[in-house]
């Protein structure tokens, strides 16, 4: 049964997300494929500078996504590829969620919105890359369109990180 999407916002980072950013993650569950644990505040808040950036400069992000009561549930957006490994250069977009919030459409609701905006911004295709056995992450990229278009190996982990595909 297909259920209607919740509604969320997605706005640029400010710098007080870094700290809600570092609250979230910093349950195990939700840092599974992310390396098993919420990385140091001085992260985040290298990450929320870095996305405001990308803002300002390409017309998308990692934006903060937030509900209706205007919650910070997690961040959802697109990106330049950031490794050197990979689809180097390509956009790749992507979702981190509160645990407390998986299971509610989020997430879909969210990448359905990034989607749109960067086909504004004028990104012709983009690329979300899920380490095998993220079944959460891999069911997202097929709710919104995307498939599987090649496997790299992790070079942290040595394991299938999968390459998903989607042309706008």
């Amino acid at each position: 049964m297909n259920r209607a999407l919740p509604d969320v916002r997605l706005r640029v980072p400010t710098d007080e997300d870094a700290f809600a950013w570092h609250r979230i993650f910093a349950d195990p569950e939700v840092m599974e494929f992310h390396g098993g644990k919420a990385a140091e505040l001085s992260v985040y808040e290298e990450l929320t500078a870095r996305q405001r950036r990308h803002d300002a400069e390409l017309g998308f992000c990692l934006w903060t996504l937030v509900d209706a009561e205007g919650e910070v549930l997690g961040f959802t957006g697109a990106q330049p590829w950031p490794r050197e490994w990979g689809p180097k250069g390509e956009i790749e977009i992507g979702w981190r969620l509160g645990r407390a919030h998986w299971g509610k459409g989020y997430v879909t609701a969210a990448t359905l919105t990034t989607l749109e905006r960067v086909r504004v911004a004028g990104v012709s295709d983009v690329v979300a890359v899920v380490r095998q056995g993220n079944e959460r992450s891999i069911a997202v990229t097929r709710r919104v369109g995307m498939e599987l278009s090649e496997v790299f190996t992790h070079p942290a982990t040595a394991e299938p990180a999968h390459c998903y595909r989607l042309a706008l």
